[in-house]
């Protein structure tokens, strides 16, 4: 039995296309019990949060043998006109449900800074969504306020630490730890707090991040159990003493009121999409800042309950995927079996040098030109020893010589592919059909995964290794102040961590203007970010900031409530 919505590809010829929300309100939702019953859920392990949401205490699961097969959907390098990878994400695990498979979604929660700012949404699209998609897409069961209470805890325990005396020796100008808020807000990037006298706490540079951006949020993510999660939420390095020793959080004793306050959100989430497929939704890292990934409790629990997990990475394959195989799957038992490389024909016209005005055009030769970034990111996945499939995401505008140019282009390449339409058609109806055999195929003979660098290197190598094998540059330089961290790093014997690199989602390079295939450019690394807790090396580069701020005209200006309580103009 599956949730239920009309196709938009069945609307009459020139009648305006149905918005997202519109689909999302057409389906007819399933009790979320009976979604949990058949996916082995055991109605004790549930925490329901009204009637379709509820949460899981994995401890009350039954124990099981089963560790389902893990298939991660990444993408080529993003642009303005869209790849629509988590709608493929969805609409893959409906195709493959609808196949008799048992699969499940294991996807992050989204983040109400781009949704405010420019994405006006972000759970899948057309009839590959999960639901209830107002709910997700804003504020859901409350996790992402969890994570950013508890960030904040530590921040007012630091000041008040200083305050009441400074016990632990704490250099008010090297506290490197910020407060967050999960908003787009450019005015709090950099601040003065303590301001107004004596009883007012003592005066200090600081500032915000995104919460997405934010330690605490990649804690969380990366933790196996509540005990893990407490013991990394220790490990935090928040500032240095005056002798310039690193502090952590489990040195000022607060890592324990973190925990607390994160002692529901850290439970997964499990809601559903428009075909009725299980899904947990559950942790949202920025993939161009952080690891990009949802929760490493979310995959193992969705390991657990399904033969097939699928599962994404944000942005492209030179970002959410590099770190889903050199960062979480270190840190779990995730390794994907599969990867799915989503690329539409609009992304590659941009990638041959089509401004996003000229792109309902047919132009095969920008196809042809732009396929460099798709043919990049299939090499950059079989480095990782996965052999990969390419799902290209169809959309209304694309003519058959385009679709056939791409489709051709990877025979060539000798890459499985197909053409997916799960937006007008979904993947609970045929338009997951072709894109779901070439998965289970891929399947049938998984690839052994492995990461691309020992964490015997050190820090700098690591970057490199990325900056060489990934992004095909000519080499990487340290500005003055990442120099002096990377000294740090090695003194405090941080060099054993994996690196995290920061960097634009829009290019291989640094540089966002360079879109297609660049190779032989030079990488800068601004700055350093030891993140001892969420066990990785932050590497800054570029103009990257870690607190977006918002677009001239915001998608937060489209969005009303109206007379009957109903959200509008979320897509």
């Amino acid at each position: 039995m599956t949730a239920q919505a009309s196709s938009p590809s069945a609307s009459a010829k020139g009648s305006p296309v149905p918005s997202d929300l519109e689909i999302a309100r057409a389906a007819t939702l399933r009790p979320i019990e009976e979604v949990a019953a058949e996916a082995g859920i055991p109605a004790d392990a549930l925490e329901l949060y009204g009637r379709y949401k509820a949460k899981i205490d994995v401890g009350r699961l039954p124990e099981t043998s089963r560790r389902g097969q893990v298939v991660l959907v990444t993408a080529i390098s993003p642009t303005p006109a869209g790849e629509g990878k988590s709608t493929l994400t969805v609409g893959l695990a409906d195709a493959l449900a609808r196949a008799g498979k048992r699969a499940m979604i294991a996807i992050r929660e989204p983040s109400l800074g781009p949704i405010l700012g420019m994405k006006g949404g972000a759970t899948g699209g057309g009839l590959s969504q999960v639901l209830p998609m107002e709910d997700i897409n804003l504020h859901f069961t409350g996790d992402f306020h969890a994570i950013t209470s508890a960030n904040n805890a530590l921040c007012a325990l630091i000041d008040n630490h200083i305050f009441q005396g400074n016990a632990l020796g704490i250099d008010p100008r090297r506290v490197t730890f910020k407060r967050v808020m999960d908003m787009n807000d450019r005015s709090l990037r950099d601040i003065v707090i303590g301001l107004g006298g004596p009883a007012q706490g003592v005066p200090r540079e600081a500032g915000f991040d995104i919460t997405v951006a934010s330690e605490v949020m990649a804690v969380f993510c990366l933790a196996s159990s509540a005990a893990d999660l407490k013991d990394r939420l220790g490990r935090i390095t928040f500032g240095y003493t005056y002798d310039r020793k690193p502090l952590t959080v489990a040195d000022l004793g607060a890592a324990g009121v973190m925990a607390m306050l994160l002692k529901d959100a850290i439970k997964p989430n499990l809601v559903q999409t428009i075909a009725g497929t299980p899904a947990l939704v559950h942790g949202g890292p920025f993939a161009n800042i952080a690891h990009g990934c949802n929760s490493v409790l979310a995959t193992t629990t969705a390991r657990r309950l399904a033969d097939i997990v699928v599962t994404e990475a944000g942005f492209g394959a030179d970002l959410g995927a590099e770190k889903f195989i050199d960062i979480k799957s270190r840190a779990a038992d995730v390794a994907p079996s599969a990867v799915v490389v989503v690329a539409t024909v609009r992304a590659l016209k941009m990638h041959g040098g089509v401004p996003k005005d000229s792109l309902t055009g047919e132009d095969v030769g920008a196809v042809v030109q732009g396929f460099a970034n798709l043919a990049r990111h299939v090499e950059n996945v079989r480095k990782f020893g996965l052999e990969p499939v390419v799902a290209i995401n169809e959309f209304v505008s694309d003519t058959p010589e385009e679709l056939a140019a791409v489709v051709r282009l990877c025979r060539e390449a000798r890459v499985r592919v197909a053409v997916a339409d799960v937006w007008g058609r979904g993947g609970g109806g045929d338009g997951g059909d072709a894109l779901a055999q070439e998965v289970l195929a891929a399947l049938e003979t998984p690839g052994a995964c492995r990461q691309l660098y020992p964490l015997a290197m050190s820090v700098e190598e690591k970057i490199a290794t990325v900056v060489r094998e990934v992004y095909r540059g000519a080499g990487v330089e340290f500005s003055d102040a990442a120099k002096k961290t990377l000294k740090q790093i090695h003194e405090n014997g941080w060099d054993s961590l994996p690196v995290c690199m920061a960097k634009t989602q829009y290019s291989f390079s640094d540089n966002p203007a360079l879109l297609g295939a660049p190779a032989g450019f030079t990488v800068h690394v601004r700055e350093l970010w030891p993140r001892t807790g969420a066990g990785f090396v932050v590497a800054v580069t570029g103009s990257l900031m870690t607190m977006p701020g918002l677009p001239k005209v915001p998608a937060a200006l489209r969005m009303d409530l109206d007379d009957d309580g109903q959200v509008e103009g979320l897509f």
